[in-house]
């Protein structure tokens, strides 16, 4: 089922934005702290977290971005030194062992995930039914690198929250029912103002990624 079919407002969410509107963004964002840059697709996007992260880091990933650039992928592979946290989670079948490796997951070195939104005047905005990984970007992680499509800028932080609520947590609802979930709702909303603690870096694909 299409963005479109399902009645959700595609030209003003689902667009990706203007040059000028992410060169806005971008200055906003460093005014404010966060280290930011503009890549052309999703391969520039893996090859740029690559070079990011050092080798032996732990690395702990979130939502479905990382995965559309192939970061999931790469880190299954083995072919790095990076140790994968989200890996370690999952091969372990006691949920309450489990649990305890996601707590502890949330203060990885690296931590690889998205936003919701990015305001043209520089906050940005995620939200979550956990909160899981939205400790680890205000707090937990040592290091934060934010994954985000160019059609999450938004004129303004209202919007931004707009889109949020109208827009990516209708779409995360359908594709958690698609794949055999019961759904999710929106519990928890992070907004982050400016860049204290952890280092944030936020690199922006200049194409439709996540929601």
């Amino acid at each position: 089922m299409s963005r479109m079919e399902i009645g959700l407002p595609v030209e003003r969410w689902g667009t990706p934005a203007d040059p000028e509107a992410i060169r806005q963004a971008v200055e906003a964002l460093r005014s404010r702290g966060f280290s930011a840059e503009v890549v052309e697709d999703r391969s520039e996007a893996l090859a740029r977290v690559r070079a990011l992260i050092p080798d032996g880091a732990r690395v702990m990933t979130g939502g479905t971005t990382q995965e559309q650039i192939g970061l999931k992928d790469l880190l299954t592979s083995g072919s790095l030194s990076w140790v994968n946290v989200k890996g370690e989670i999952l091969s372990e079948k006691d949920p309450e062992k489990q649990m305890v490796l996601r707590r502890t997951g949330i203060f990885s070195q690296y931590f690889v995930g998205s936003v919701h939104a990015i305001a043209k005047t520089g906050e940005l905005v995620a939200g979550s039914a956990s909160g899981s990984q939205l400790a680890a970007y205000a707090y937990g992680a040592e290091k934060v690198i934010l994954i985000v499509g160019a059609q999450k800028i938004t004129e303004s932080l209202e919007d931004g929250l707009r889109r949020l609520r109208e827009y990516s947590t209708p779409l995360e609802d359908r594709r958690m029912k698609s794949v055999g979930y019961p759904g999710t709702v929106l519990s928890k909303i992070l907004i982050m103002e400016r860049q204290t603690r952890p280092s944030v870096h936020v690199i922006i694909v200049n194409e439709v990624l996540g929601f």
